[in-house]
Protein backbone atom coordinates (compact mmCIF):
# COMPACT_ATOMS: atom_id res chain seq x y z
CA UNK A 1 0.00 0.00 0.00
CA UNK A 2 1.24 3.72 -0.67
CA UNK A 3 2.74 5.31 2.48
CA UNK A 4 2.93 8.73 2.97
CA UNK A 5 5.91 9.85 5.67
CA UNK A 6 6.00 13.07 8.52
CA UNK A 7 8.67 15.22 6.65
CA UNK A 8 10.67 16.61 9.60
CA UNK A 9 12.69 19.67 8.12
CA UNK A 10 12.48 17.72 4.81
CA UNK A 11 13.80 14.07 5.88
CA UNK A 12 10.70 11.29 5.34
CA UNK A 13 9.95 9.44 8.74
CA UNK A 14 7.72 6.27 9.24
CA UNK A 15 5.71 6.33 12.06
CA UNK A 16 4.43 3.38 14.32
CA UNK A 17 1.09 5.29 14.22
CA UNK A 18 -0.68 5.38 11.51
CA UNK A 19 -3.88 6.12 9.55
CA UNK A 20 -5.47 4.92 6.43
CA UNK A 21 -7.73 6.72 3.95
CA UNK A 22 -10.07 4.66 2.39
CA UNK A 23 -11.46 5.20 -0.90
CA UNK A 24 -15.42 7.12 -0.59
CA UNK A 25 -16.42 4.85 -2.82
CA UNK A 26 -15.60 1.24 -1.81
CA UNK A 27 -14.34 1.75 1.81
CA UNK A 28 -10.92 -0.01 0.03
CA UNK A 29 -7.69 1.61 1.40
CA UNK A 30 -5.82 3.82 -0.31
CA UNK A 31 -2.47 4.52 1.29
CA UNK A 32 -1.61 4.37 4.96
CA UNK A 33 -0.33 7.80 6.53
CA UNK A 34 2.40 7.83 9.27
CA UNK A 35 0.77 10.16 12.35
CA UNK A 36 3.14 12.64 14.55
CA UNK A 37 2.21 12.88 17.77
CA UNK A 38 2.06 15.87 20.02
CA UNK A 39 5.49 15.28 21.60
CA UNK A 40 8.00 14.88 18.29
CA UNK A 41 6.49 18.11 16.95
CA UNK A 42 7.26 20.15 19.94
CA UNK A 43 11.19 18.69 19.98
CA UNK A 44 11.40 19.29 16.41
CA UNK A 45 10.24 22.45 16.50
CA UNK A 46 12.69 23.59 19.02
CA UNK A 47 15.18 23.98 15.75
CA UNK A 48 12.99 26.52 13.93
CA UNK A 49 15.53 29.24 14.45
CA UNK A 50 18.24 27.28 13.01
CA UNK A 51 16.12 26.06 9.93
CA UNK A 52 14.66 29.47 9.29
CA UNK A 53 18.46 30.90 9.49
CA UNK A 54 19.19 28.09 6.72
CA UNK A 55 16.59 29.79 4.87
CA UNK A 56 17.34 32.74 5.35
CA UNK A 57 20.66 32.71 3.21
CA UNK A 58 18.96 32.02 -0.10
CA UNK A 59 18.22 34.96 -2.32
CA UNK A 60 14.99 36.19 -2.74
CA UNK A 61 15.84 36.20 -6.59
CA UNK A 62 17.03 32.58 -5.93
CA UNK A 63 13.63 31.42 -4.05
CA UNK A 64 11.27 33.25 -6.57
CA UNK A 65 13.06 30.92 -9.51
CA UNK A 66 12.97 27.68 -7.59
CA UNK A 67 9.26 28.65 -6.75
CA UNK A 68 8.82 28.57 -10.89
CA UNK A 69 10.40 25.60 -10.91
CA UNK A 70 8.31 24.04 -8.47
CA UNK A 71 4.96 25.23 -10.37
CA UNK A 72 5.96 22.77 -13.14
CA UNK A 73 7.06 19.66 -10.95
CA UNK A 74 3.43 20.19 -9.20
CA UNK A 75 1.70 20.45 -12.10
CA UNK A 76 3.21 17.66 -14.43
CA UNK A 77 5.60 16.01 -12.91
CA UNK A 78 6.83 12.68 -11.41
CA UNK A 79 7.45 13.15 -7.84
CA UNK A 80 8.33 11.15 -4.84
CA UNK A 81 5.63 9.75 -2.61
CA UNK A 82 8.04 9.44 -0.09
CA UNK A 83 11.81 9.95 -0.83
CA UNK A 84 14.28 7.20 -0.80
CA UNK A 85 12.00 4.07 -1.04
CA UNK A 86 11.26 4.83 -5.69
CA UNK A 87 7.42 5.56 -4.52
CA UNK A 88 6.87 8.20 -7.09
CA UNK A 89 3.26 9.67 -7.89
CA UNK A 90 2.17 11.16 -11.55
CA UNK A 91 -0.08 14.32 -11.75
CA UNK A 92 -2.57 11.67 -12.59
CA UNK A 93 -2.47 9.86 -9.76
CA UNK A 94 -2.41 12.21 -7.58
CA UNK A 95 -5.98 13.63 -9.04
CA UNK A 96 -7.25 10.27 -9.21
CA UNK A 97 -5.96 9.55 -5.12
CA UNK A 98 -7.04 13.01 -3.86
CA UNK A 99 -10.23 12.20 -5.15
CA UNK A 100 -10.74 8.97 -4.34
CA UNK A 101 -10.46 10.12 -0.68
CA UNK A 102 -12.18 13.81 -0.61
CA UNK A 103 -14.79 12.85 -2.71
CA UNK A 104 -13.79 16.00 -4.50
CA UNK A 105 -14.18 15.27 -8.50
CA UNK A 106 -11.51 14.71 -10.65
CA UNK A 107 -12.30 17.79 -12.21
CA UNK A 108 -12.35 20.27 -9.45
CA UNK A 109 -8.72 18.18 -8.52
CA UNK A 110 -6.87 19.49 -11.70
CA UNK A 111 -8.93 23.11 -11.19
CA UNK A 112 -7.34 23.67 -7.86
CA UNK A 113 -4.20 21.98 -9.13
CA UNK A 114 -4.15 25.14 -11.40
CA UNK A 115 -4.45 27.69 -8.49
CA UNK A 116 -1.49 25.81 -6.96
CA UNK A 117 0.52 26.09 -10.14
CA UNK A 118 -0.37 29.16 -10.66
CA UNK A 119 0.57 31.13 -7.77
CA UNK A 120 4.33 29.27 -7.64
CA UNK A 121 4.79 30.36 -11.13
CA UNK A 122 3.90 33.61 -10.31
CA UNK A 123 5.50 34.10 -7.28
CA UNK A 124 7.09 37.50 -7.95
CA UNK A 125 3.36 38.98 -8.87
CA UNK A 126 2.21 37.37 -5.85
CA UNK A 127 4.97 38.82 -3.29
CA UNK A 128 4.12 41.98 -5.10
CA UNK A 129 1.12 42.40 -4.11
CA UNK A 130 1.50 41.39 -0.26
CA UNK A 131 4.60 43.64 -0.04
CA UNK A 132 2.88 46.78 -2.12
CA UNK A 133 5.33 47.09 -4.19
CA UNK A 134 8.21 47.13 -1.83
CA UNK A 135 12.09 46.16 -3.42
CA UNK A 136 12.30 42.74 -2.19
CA UNK A 137 15.83 42.74 -1.81
CA UNK A 138 14.76 44.10 1.87
CA UNK A 139 14.46 40.36 2.81
CA UNK A 140 17.92 39.68 1.70
CA UNK A 141 19.68 42.83 3.33
CA UNK A 142 17.09 43.72 6.07
CA UNK A 143 16.59 47.45 4.46
CA UNK A 144 16.13 49.01 1.43
CA UNK A 145 16.09 53.36 -0.07
CA UNK A 146 13.05 53.09 -2.33
CA UNK A 147 10.99 56.60 -3.36
CA UNK A 148 14.04 58.53 -1.34
CA UNK A 149 12.76 56.66 1.85
CA UNK A 150 14.47 53.95 3.70
CA UNK A 151 12.28 51.00 4.09
CA UNK A 152 13.02 48.32 6.88
CA UNK A 153 11.49 44.91 7.89
CA UNK A 154 12.10 42.29 10.81
CA UNK A 155 10.90 39.42 10.75
CA UNK A 156 7.79 37.91 13.28
CA UNK A 157 8.34 34.33 12.94
CA UNK A 158 10.82 31.56 12.64
CA UNK A 159 7.96 29.29 11.20
CA UNK A 160 4.72 29.57 9.73
CA UNK A 161 2.40 26.76 11.11
CA UNK A 162 -0.72 25.64 9.17
CA UNK A 163 -3.32 23.54 10.49
CA UNK A 164 -5.32 22.91 7.05
CA UNK A 165 -8.71 21.25 6.07
CA UNK A 166 -9.70 18.53 3.43
CA UNK A 167 -12.75 20.45 1.76
CA UNK A 168 -10.69 22.88 -0.86
CA UNK A 169 -7.65 22.19 -2.07
CA UNK A 170 -7.14 25.57 -3.45
CA UNK A 171 -6.88 26.96 0.01
CA UNK A 172 -3.31 25.22 -0.02
CA UNK A 173 -2.17 28.79 -2.26
CA UNK A 174 -2.36 30.95 1.00
CA UNK A 175 0.87 29.63 2.61
CA UNK A 176 2.73 29.04 -0.01
CA UNK A 177 4.19 32.65 -0.20
CA UNK A 178 5.74 32.13 3.08
CA UNK A 179 8.66 29.88 1.66
CA UNK A 180 9.83 32.37 -0.81
CA UNK A 181 9.23 34.87 1.87
CA UNK A 182 12.07 33.13 3.72
CA UNK A 183 10.12 31.68 6.36
CA UNK A 184 9.19 27.77 7.24
CA UNK A 185 6.60 26.08 7.29
CA UNK A 186 5.23 23.55 9.35
CA UNK A 187 2.04 21.98 8.53
CA UNK A 188 -0.47 19.93 9.04
CA UNK A 189 -2.85 18.63 6.94
CA UNK A 190 -6.46 17.84 6.74
CA UNK A 191 -7.19 14.28 7.82
CA UNK A 192 -8.71 13.06 4.15
CA UNK A 193 -6.46 15.41 2.34
CA UNK A 194 -2.86 15.08 2.69
CA UNK A 195 -2.01 14.71 -0.72
CA UNK A 196 -1.92 18.62 -1.63
CA UNK A 197 0.38 19.50 0.83
CA UNK A 198 2.63 16.87 0.26
CA UNK A 199 2.76 17.31 -3.26
CA UNK A 200 3.89 21.28 -2.92
CA UNK A 201 6.77 19.85 -0.53
CA UNK A 202 7.85 17.37 -2.66
CA UNK A 203 8.28 19.51 -5.70
CA UNK A 204 9.71 22.93 -3.75
CA UNK A 205 12.12 19.95 -2.33
CA UNK A 206 12.86 19.04 -5.73
CA UNK A 207 13.12 22.40 -6.98
CA UNK A 208 16.05 22.91 -4.75
CA UNK A 209 14.48 24.60 -1.83
CA UNK A 210 16.20 23.61 1.64
CA UNK A 211 14.80 20.70 3.97
CA UNK A 212 14.71 23.59 6.25
CA UNK A 213 11.80 25.17 4.55
CA UNK A 214 9.10 22.21 5.02
CA UNK A 215 7.95 20.44 8.27
CA UNK A 216 4.99 18.06 6.97
CA UNK A 217 3.05 16.17 10.04
CA UNK A 218 -0.09 14.57 9.76
CA UNK A 219 -1.50 14.57 13.11
CA UNK A 220 -4.79 14.57 15.59
CA UNK A 221 -6.08 17.46 16.72
CA UNK A 222 -3.74 17.93 19.53
CA UNK A 223 -0.62 17.75 17.28
CA UNK A 224 -2.21 21.08 15.69
CA UNK A 225 -3.19 22.33 18.68
CA UNK A 226 1.00 21.90 19.31
CA UNK A 227 1.74 23.97 16.08
CA UNK A 228 -0.37 26.74 16.54
CA UNK A 229 1.15 27.10 20.65
CA UNK A 230 4.64 26.75 19.38
CA UNK A 231 4.84 28.74 16.24
CA UNK A 232 5.02 32.51 16.14
CA UNK A 233 2.77 33.07 13.32
CA UNK A 234 0.23 30.60 12.19
CA UNK A 235 -2.87 30.04 10.03
CA UNK A 236 -5.89 27.97 11.14
CA UNK A 237 -8.24 26.51 8.87
CA UNK A 238 -11.71 24.91 9.85
CA UNK A 239 -15.44 26.04 11.02
CA UNK A 240 -16.86 28.81 13.15
CA UNK A 241 -16.27 26.79 16.49
CA UNK A 242 -12.59 25.90 15.79
CA UNK A 243 -11.64 29.18 14.71
CA UNK A 244 -14.00 30.84 17.86
CA UNK A 245 -11.37 29.75 20.27
CA UNK A 246 -8.04 31.47 18.98
CA UNK A 247 -10.43 34.90 17.86
CA UNK A 248 -8.58 36.62 20.23
CA UNK A 249 -4.85 35.24 19.35
CA UNK A 250 -3.15 37.84 16.84
CA UNK A 251 -0.26 35.41 16.38
CA UNK A 252 -2.66 33.24 14.55
CA UNK A 253 -4.27 34.06 10.87
CA UNK A 254 -8.05 32.64 11.16
CA UNK A 255 -9.65 31.07 7.88
CA UNK A 256 -13.60 30.25 8.96
CA UNK A 257 -16.82 30.43 7.43
CA UNK A 258 -17.27 33.08 4.86
CA UNK A 259 -20.69 33.86 4.69
CA UNK A 260 -19.66 35.64 1.09
CA UNK A 261 -22.76 37.18 -0.76
CA UNK A 262 -24.21 38.51 -3.73
CA UNK A 263 -26.19 41.78 -3.44
CA UNK A 264 -27.79 43.75 -5.22
CA UNK A 265 -28.81 47.27 -4.96
CA UNK A 266 -32.33 49.34 -5.74
CA UNK A 267 -31.34 51.02 -9.00
CA UNK A 268 -30.55 47.31 -10.65
CA UNK A 269 -32.31 44.72 -8.50
CA UNK A 270 -34.27 44.38 -11.51
CA UNK A 271 -31.48 42.93 -13.26
CA UNK A 272 -31.58 39.74 -11.65
CA UNK A 273 -32.24 37.67 -14.50
CA UNK A 274 -29.03 39.03 -16.70
CA UNK A 275 -26.79 37.62 -13.45
CA UNK A 276 -28.01 34.37 -13.11
CA UNK A 277 -24.97 33.20 -14.52
CA UNK A 278 -22.64 34.92 -12.39
CA UNK A 279 -25.18 34.00 -9.67
CA UNK A 280 -25.18 30.34 -10.03
CA UNK A 281 -21.18 30.37 -10.42
CA UNK A 282 -20.84 32.41 -7.12
CA UNK A 283 -22.48 29.70 -5.20
CA UNK A 284 -21.77 26.70 -7.12
CA UNK A 285 -18.01 26.72 -8.61
CA UNK A 286 -15.61 24.28 -6.60
CA UNK A 287 -18.31 22.46 -5.95
CA UNK A 288 -19.73 25.19 -3.22
CA UNK A 289 -17.03 24.24 -0.56
CA UNK A 290 -14.72 27.18 -0.51
CA UNK A 291 -15.08 30.12 1.80
CA UNK A 292 -15.64 32.73 -1.37
CA UNK A 293 -18.76 30.90 -2.41
CA UNK A 294 -22.00 33.17 -2.10
CA UNK A 295 -23.91 31.51 0.85
CA UNK A 296 -26.41 34.40 0.34
CA UNK A 297 -27.99 36.66 -2.20
CA UNK A 298 -29.38 40.30 -0.62
CA UNK A 299 -31.21 42.09 -3.07
CA UNK A 300 -33.69 45.23 -2.15
CA UNK A 301 -36.41 43.70 -4.26
CA UNK A 302 -37.54 40.62 -7.04
CA UNK A 303 -36.83 38.42 -4.01
CA UNK A 304 -38.93 35.51 -4.95
CA UNK A 305 -38.95 35.54 -8.82
CA UNK A 306 -34.76 35.68 -8.26
CA UNK A 307 -34.89 33.09 -5.74
CA UNK A 308 -36.91 30.87 -8.53
CA UNK A 309 -34.55 31.32 -11.47
CA UNK A 310 -31.52 30.30 -9.51
CA UNK A 311 -33.37 27.48 -8.14
CA UNK A 312 -33.57 26.02 -11.54
CA UNK A 313 -30.79 27.28 -12.85
CA UNK A 314 -28.74 25.16 -9.64
CA UNK A 315 -30.76 21.90 -9.71
CA UNK A 316 -29.32 21.40 -13.42
CA UNK A 317 -26.32 20.57 -11.71
CA UNK A 318 -26.27 16.46 -10.65
CA UNK A 319 -24.52 14.11 -8.77
CA UNK A 320 -22.11 12.47 -10.86
CA UNK A 321 -19.13 9.97 -11.18
CA UNK A 322 -15.81 11.20 -9.42
CA UNK A 323 -13.93 10.87 -12.68
CA UNK A 324 -17.16 12.44 -15.09
CA UNK A 325 -15.35 15.46 -16.83
CA UNK A 326 -18.67 16.84 -16.19
CA UNK A 327 -19.06 16.73 -12.11
CA UNK A 328 -19.75 19.71 -10.38
CA UNK A 329 -20.47 18.74 -6.70
CA UNK A 330 -18.62 16.39 -4.27
CA UNK A 331 -19.55 14.02 -2.58
CA UNK A 332 -18.91 13.61 1.35
CA UNK A 333 -15.98 11.27 2.61
CA UNK A 334 -17.86 10.70 5.45
CA UNK A 335 -22.29 9.52 4.95
CA UNK A 336 -23.11 11.01 8.22
CA UNK A 337 -21.91 14.20 7.71
CA UNK A 338 -24.02 14.82 4.72
CA UNK A 339 -27.31 13.12 6.90
CA UNK A 340 -26.31 15.35 9.60
CA UNK A 341 -26.44 18.47 7.17
CA UNK A 342 -29.62 17.57 5.94
CA UNK A 343 -31.54 17.09 9.03
CA UNK A 344 -30.24 20.16 10.22
CA UNK A 345 -31.31 22.07 6.85
CA UNK A 346 -35.10 20.44 7.88
CA UNK A 347 -35.27 21.26 11.01
CA UNK A 348 -34.35 25.34 10.72
CA UNK A 349 -37.20 24.82 7.74
CA UNK A 350 -39.52 24.14 10.24
CA UNK A 351 -39.14 27.77 11.73
CA UNK A 352 -41.24 30.19 10.08
CA UNK A 353 -39.54 32.60 7.37
CA UNK A 354 -37.98 30.28 5.08
CA UNK A 355 -38.61 27.81 2.75
CA UNK A 356 -36.57 25.33 0.65
CA UNK A 357 -37.33 27.07 -3.32
CA UNK A 358 -35.89 23.66 -5.13
CA UNK A 359 -37.78 21.67 -3.19
CA UNK A 360 -40.46 22.86 -5.61
CA UNK A 361 -38.81 21.99 -8.85
CA UNK A 362 -36.43 19.37 -8.12
CA UNK A 363 -37.71 15.38 -8.68
CA UNK A 364 -36.69 13.53 -5.41
CA UNK A 365 -34.81 15.00 -1.91
CA UNK A 366 -31.34 17.21 -1.43
CA UNK A 367 -30.08 14.12 -0.39
CA UNK A 368 -28.61 11.22 -2.59
CA UNK A 369 -26.35 8.70 -3.79
CA UNK A 370 -24.15 8.36 -6.80
CA UNK A 371 -22.52 5.12 -7.52
CA UNK A 372 -21.75 4.17 -3.80
CA UNK A 373 -21.19 8.29 -2.56
CA UNK A 374 -23.39 10.41 -0.97
CA UNK A 375 -24.32 14.04 -2.10
CA UNK A 376 -26.28 17.17 -1.25
CA UNK A 377 -27.68 18.24 -4.17
CA UNK A 378 -27.56 22.11 -4.48
CA UNK A 379 -30.41 23.94 -2.63
CA UNK A 380 -31.80 27.94 -2.37
CA UNK A 381 -33.92 28.94 0.47
CA UNK A 382 -35.89 31.82 0.38
CA UNK A 383 -36.04 33.63 3.58
CA UNK A 384 -38.55 36.42 4.18
CA UNK A 385 -37.36 37.00 7.12
CA UNK A 386 -33.51 38.24 7.72
CA UNK A 387 -32.88 37.36 11.10
CA UNK A 388 -33.76 33.35 10.31
CA UNK A 389 -30.98 31.08 10.90
CA UNK A 390 -31.02 29.65 7.43
CA UNK A 391 -30.12 33.58 6.49
CA UNK A 392 -26.87 33.16 8.15
CA UNK A 393 -25.74 29.69 7.24
CA UNK A 394 -22.46 28.75 4.98
CA UNK A 395 -22.09 24.44 4.34
CA UNK A 396 -20.31 22.53 2.51
CA UNK A 397 -22.15 22.07 -0.70
CA UNK A 398 -24.05 24.72 -2.40
CA UNK A 399 -26.07 26.35 -0.22
CA UNK A 400 -27.58 30.39 -0.49
CA UNK A 401 -30.40 31.90 1.11
CA UNK A 402 -32.27 34.34 -1.10
CA UNK A 403 -33.22 37.39 1.40
CA UNK A 404 -35.10 40.43 0.68
CA UNK A 405 -34.20 43.96 2.79
CA UNK A 406 -34.67 47.36 2.62
CA UNK A 407 -31.48 49.39 1.19
CA UNK A 408 -31.14 51.43 4.19
CA UNK A 409 -30.56 48.82 6.06
CA UNK A 410 -28.78 46.67 3.64
CA UNK A 411 -24.93 47.54 4.56
CA UNK A 412 -25.98 46.17 7.85
CA UNK A 413 -27.76 43.65 7.91
CA UNK A 414 -25.62 41.66 5.65
CA UNK A 415 -23.58 40.87 8.60
CA UNK A 416 -20.03 39.52 8.62
CA UNK A 417 -19.03 38.73 4.80
CA UNK A 418 -15.66 37.56 3.66
CA UNK A 419 -16.26 37.96 0.09
CA UNK A 420 -19.36 41.04 -1.44
CA UNK A 421 -19.57 41.69 -4.82
CA UNK A 422 -22.02 44.52 -4.93
CA UNK A 423 -24.23 45.00 -8.08
CA UNK A 424 -25.30 48.76 -7.78
CA UNK A 425 -24.24 52.13 -9.13
CA UNK A 426 -25.66 53.71 -5.98
CA UNK A 427 -22.39 56.07 -4.33
CA UNK A 428 -23.84 55.96 -0.96
CA UNK A 429 -24.41 51.93 -1.27
CA UNK A 430 -21.14 51.69 -2.09
CA UNK A 431 -19.85 54.17 0.20
CA UNK A 432 -20.96 52.06 2.88
CA UNK A 433 -19.54 49.01 1.85
CA UNK A 434 -16.30 50.81 1.20
CA UNK A 435 -16.42 51.53 4.76
CA UNK A 436 -17.93 48.44 6.31
CA UNK A 437 -16.09 46.73 8.72
CA UNK A 438 -17.49 43.86 8.45
CA UNK A 439 -16.58 43.35 4.60
CA UNK A 440 -13.37 41.60 3.70
CA UNK A 441 -13.21 41.65 0.09
CA UNK A 442 -15.21 44.06 -2.01
CA UNK A 443 -16.18 43.76 -5.92
CA UNK A 444 -18.08 46.53 -7.52
CA UNK A 445 -20.10 44.52 -10.31
CA UNK A 446 -21.29 41.92 -11.11
CA UNK A 447 -17.88 39.17 -10.72
CA UNK A 448 -18.37 36.30 -9.00
CA UNK A 449 -17.60 36.08 -5.58
CA UNK A 450 -14.97 33.58 -5.81
CA UNK A 451 -12.92 36.16 -9.00
CA UNK A 452 -9.65 36.17 -7.39
CA UNK A 453 -6.70 38.52 -7.93
CA UNK A 454 -3.41 36.57 -6.95
CA UNK A 455 -1.72 40.19 -5.88
CA UNK A 456 -4.12 41.14 -3.53
CA UNK A 457 -4.67 39.73 0.10
CA UNK A 458 -7.26 37.33 1.27
CA UNK A 459 -8.29 37.35 4.88
CA UNK A 460 -5.64 39.32 6.01
CA UNK A 461 -2.01 39.72 4.41
CA UNK A 462 0.85 37.06 4.82
CA UNK A 463 3.24 39.09 4.82
CA UNK A 464 2.39 41.75 7.11
CA UNK A 465 1.20 38.50 9.64
CA UNK A 466 5.32 37.05 9.31
CA UNK A 467 6.95 40.55 8.93
CA UNK A 468 6.97 44.06 10.70
CA UNK A 469 8.12 47.32 9.32
CA UNK A 470 10.58 49.04 11.57
CA UNK A 471 12.37 52.61 11.95
CA UNK A 472 16.20 51.86 10.38
CA UNK A 473 18.78 54.93 10.18
CA UNK A 474 22.02 54.79 10.31
CA UNK A 475 25.05 58.00 11.15
CA UNK A 476 26.05 59.99 8.61
CA UNK A 477 29.29 58.78 7.46
CA UNK A 478 31.95 62.31 7.40
CA UNK A 479 33.17 62.66 3.81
Amino acid sequence: MLHLPVLRAGVPYRSLSRSVLKDVRTGEPVAEVSQANRGLISRDLLGMSERRSELREFPIEELIEKCAVAAKLFYEGDLPVEPGTGATQSAEDFVRCQSATTGMPESLCRANMEKIRFVLAEMRRVLAGLTRGVDLSVLDNGFVEQDGRTVSYRGEADALGAVLPSNSPGVHSLWIPAVALKVPVVLKPGSQEPWTPLRIANALLAAGFPGAAICFYPSDHSGGTEILLRTDRSMLFGDENTVRAWKRNASVQLHGPGWSKVIFGADRAGEWERHLDMLAASVAANGGRSCVNASGVWTTDHADALAEGLAERLVQIEARSLDDPEAGIAAFSNPQIAHRINEFIDRQLTLPGATDVTAKIRPGGRLTEKDGCTFLLPTVIRCTDPGHPLAATELLFPFVSVVETPQETLSEAIGPTLVASLISDDPDLRRELMIARHVDRLNFGALPTGTVSWDQPHEGNLFEHLYRQRAYQEEAQAS
